[in-house]
């Protein structure tokens, strides 16, 4: 009965725009039956992750003072404490990381902690590789971590590379991780059985890969990579807007990993969502703007050598 009361949790991991969030809606909004809770990680001291997720009878639950395997690992646990406390009401934990985070410091606290340990089980490691970007990290070592301890790995964006592409992005993740279910996925659209309550983590493949991730200190990141957060209120011209971004990644886009902001522009009734990886962008309408909340225009820049007050002075001449 202990092992069946326990509660399944799934972690979502990925590099940075690999689309992860996209996923997470996807398992939100397909009809399972299940009450499923979610904890979002994010890299940088604004959160914009949680109003990209959709779902108004899950529980979404925020963390985006550090990445989730080094400062907050010991905030993860307490906030997992605390769902427990209310365990009848959830059937599932999905936990999504930031797209920097190493996977195995947190597989760690399900092991290392006593209360995680009884209450609850790990279901699997999935990840979601970008097609398309992926092989301008191959040598961070968040990328071959989060390969090497997945369980379920989507080769999502398929849509944007060649077959000849793909099939040779499968055998070389495939030589990384032997064993991992493969699916190749545009949007990551896959079966909703194929990624959540498959009872697919093995301890003892973990510790196969990695003899001491048990006791491993959490992992230093590389120091070049940060985020830069703006948060502005006003009104924001499209075209203006249009104009900066384009600029911008034709600058400036092999140096940004990842942006995302949700903005009000032109005063419309829906908040503008827009997301980017290195060259690759893509806007759309978001929730509507509730009468009562004040619109702010919130955007994060993750990436390599990035000009802070530049892109701050930069983005306030969009301002109308």
């Amino acid at each position: 009965m202990a092992l069946v009361n326990k509660m399944p949790v799934t972690v979502l991991t990925g590099y940075l725009g690999a689309g992860k969030t996209t996923l997470l809606n996807r398992l939100l909004t397909v009809q399972h039956g299940q009450k499923v809770a979610v904890i979002v990680n994010e890299f940088g001291e604004v959160g914009i992750d949680h109003q990209l997720v959709v779902g108004a009878d899950e529980e979404i639950l925020e963390m985006n003072n550090g990445c989730i395997c080094c400062t907050v690992r010991g905030d993860l646990i307490r906030l997992i404490g605390k769902l427990l406390d209310r365990r009848e009401q959830f059937d599932h934990l999905l936990i999504e990381t930031t797209g920097l985070a190493d996977p195995a410091p947190v597989i760690q606290s399900f092991f290392m902690d006593e209360v995680m340990q009884t209450q609850t089980a790990l279901d699997a490691i999935v990840t979601v590789v970008d097609a398309k970007h992926i092989w301008e990290h191959w040598d961070s070592s968040e990328v071959q971590e989060q390969i090497a301890f997945a369980d379920v790995i989507l080769l999502n964006k398929i849509d944007l590379v060649t077959p000849e592409v793909l099939q040779i992005l499968e055998h070389r993740v495939r030589s990384m991780n032997a064993i991992a279910k493969i699916y190749s996925t545009q949007n990551c659209d896959v079966d909703l059985k194929a990624v959540l309550g498959i009872n697919a983590f093995d301890l003892k493949q973990a510790l196969s890969i990695d003899p001491q991730f048990l006791e491993e200190a959490a992992h230093e990141h590389d120091e070049s990579v940060f985020s830069v957060a703006i948060t502005e209120s006003g009104t924001v011209s499209s075209d203006k807007l249009n104009r900066w971004l384009y600029q911008l990644v034709q600058a400036q886009g092999a140096n940004i990993f990842r942006m995302k902001g949700i903005m009000n522009v032109d005063d419309e009734d829906r908040r503008f969502v827009f997301q980017g990886v290195h060259m690759t962008l893509e806007g759309r309408p978001g929730k509507p703007w509730k009468p009562s909340e004040t619109r702010r225009n919130e955007l994060v820049f993750i990436g390599r050598d990035l000009d802070e007050v530049a892109l701050r002075d930069e983005f306030r001449t969009c301002l109308v």
